[in-house]
């Protein structure tokens, strides 16, 4: 579930659509929850569905550890890449502001730790990563780990409208990390090393 003060807008005709925030949301906040609508789909599952849906899946899906593709059912599936995002996924199933975002600017992911299936060069930002790679999670987990971490304090002190749909297990799995009693868990658990799982 994406965050409720977002709305879907178009871009620009290279990106298409995207989700843009309709009012402030200050870092730390979540910004998506996996939810009990969001659909998982197998291998066997995808294998059922026409060739032209399994496209459908590759641009609108992303991998899980598992190797399961999971399809949100609301806008969060129109989030787009950047390699400066403002949201930063965990480990946790839920994923984070990692910056103030104002009011007209995009909700976006860097797709590097989405397990994509085929690397692909993305729109140039200035930044010295210009493709993004199916194990970059392999290679830049920790520079993520770390932007959660500078964003913990945030995450305790903010309005948090998602909190709700995010499970009790794992929301108090997570309060023991905002609280210092428990070690943050790794977004590298969340990568699907497909070539190993051929």
């Amino acid at each position: 579930m994406i965050h409720p003060d977002t709305e879907l807008r178009f871009i620009s005709d290279v990106i298409g659509y995207g989700v843009v925030a309709k009012k402030f949301i200050p870092k730390g906040t979540i910004t998506w929850v996996q939810d009990d609508l969001d659909r998982i789909f197998t291998p066997e599952d995808e294998n059922k569905i026409s060739p032209k849906m399994r496209d459908y899946l590759e641009t609108y899906c992303f991998t899980n550890s598992r190797g399961y593709k999971v399809l949100c059912w609301d806008n969060a599936k129109f989030v787009n890449h950047s390699f400066k995002p403002s949201c930063m996924s965990t480990a946790y199933d839920f994923e984070i502001a990692v910056r103030d975002i104002h009011p007209g600017e995009q909700l976006t992911d860097d797709y590097g730790y989405l397990n994509v299936s085929e690397p692909f060069e993305a729109e140039d930002e200035g930044t010295e990563r210009k493709v993004v790679y199916p194990d970059d999670l392999v290679h830049y987990y920790k520079l993520w780990d770390d932007l959660i971490r500078e964003n913990l304090s945030a995450i305790a002190n903010v309005e948090q409208p998602l909190q709700s749909f995010v499970p009790d297990t794992l929301w108090q799995e997570f309060s023991q990390v905002i609280d210092g009693k428990a070690e943050l868990k790794s977004l590298l658990t969340c990568y699907y090393d497909s070539q190993k799982n051929k």
